[in-house]
């Protein structure tokens, strides 16, 4: 049925109509939010993280269908452990603060993988970064990228010490290596350089996610994936957002919908 209401050719629905119409918009919302959640890592990388921590790690990112689960080179075999045969992917943190040598960082790689991990995201050489050492950053990237083959090489610029043109070295040294991809902080700005560095020869993540307008605006600058420690909160967030979004359209649709009308008593 269709009314005037206010503007021209406005559709009124009916009960049915506005309950149909209004799971049609949640299911969409929430296929959104879920594809949104996949692009998630969940970050149990941290030095304080232990077993218990590890452990609900691995139920969020199963949870949320995440992308994957970074862990240092000691959680590997346990992380495998607990995420069984799930889809999950295990990423491995390795180069430590950064400074360890090629062959350390070459060594730990292999061994990751042999344990399970699909990806390897690689610390480059701090003092390398800083004093411009591009050559020797490439030699890095080249080696770990032989040891790594068919697996996933990430190269990390996460560091909060680093500037944007330290960065955006490391990201020219990341795509002459052959990299896959580069993860930098969380921050709008670094992720718009880095993709205008990498010249489409790489893909962009990010770190330190802390909640859900923060994810928006990096995915919107061009990031593909963001590590979070705070995946449980993010997702919460979006739900509620749903929820809030759809509270007009539930308003909208019982105001506009058509209500037999109540039968005339007879006076007497």
């Amino acid at each position: 049925m269709e009314k005037i209401f206010g503007m021209e050719n406005e559709m009124i629905l009916s009960a049915a109509e506005a309950a149909e119409f209004g799971e049609f918009k949640r299911a969409r919302r929430e296929m959104e939010i879920a594809f949104t959640l996949k692009k998630l890592i969940v970050d149990a990388s941290r030095r304080e993280t232990d077993r218990a921590a590890l452990k609900k790690a691995c139920e969020t990112a199963q949870r949320l269908n995440a992308s994957g689960i970074l862990v240092s080179p000691v959680h590997v075999v346990m992380a495998k452990k607990l995420l069984g045969k799930g889809k999950t992917p295990l990423c491995c943190l390795v180069g430590g603060t950064g400074e360890s040598l090629m062959s350390i960082k070459k060594s730990e790689a292999k061994r990751a993988l042999r344990q399970g991990a699909k990806e390897i995201r690689l610390v480059l050489c701090y003092s390398q970064l800083t004093g411009g050492g591009l050559s020797y950053l490439k030699r890095e990237i080249k080696r770990v990228r032989r040891a790594v083959r068919k697996g996933t090489l990430i190269v990390s610029l996460e560091d909060h010490s680093l500037d944007e043109e330290e960065v955006a070295l490391g990201v020219r040294a990341a795509a002459a290596g052959k990299a896959d991809a580069v993860c930098v902080r969380g921050e709008t700005a670094l992720v718009m350089r880095a993709v205008e560095e990498s010249l489409g020869r790489l893909q962009v993540e990010v770190s330190g996610v802390e909640n859900a307008e923060q994810l928006r605006l990096l995915l919107k600058a061009g990031a593909v994936r963001a590590t979070t420690g705070r995946g449980e909160q993010i997702a919460e967030e979006l739900y509620t957002a749903c929820e809030e979004s759809l509270k007009p359209v539930a308003a909208q649709n019982a105001e506009n919908t058509v209500r037999p009308a109540a039968p005339e008593t007879e006076q007497t």
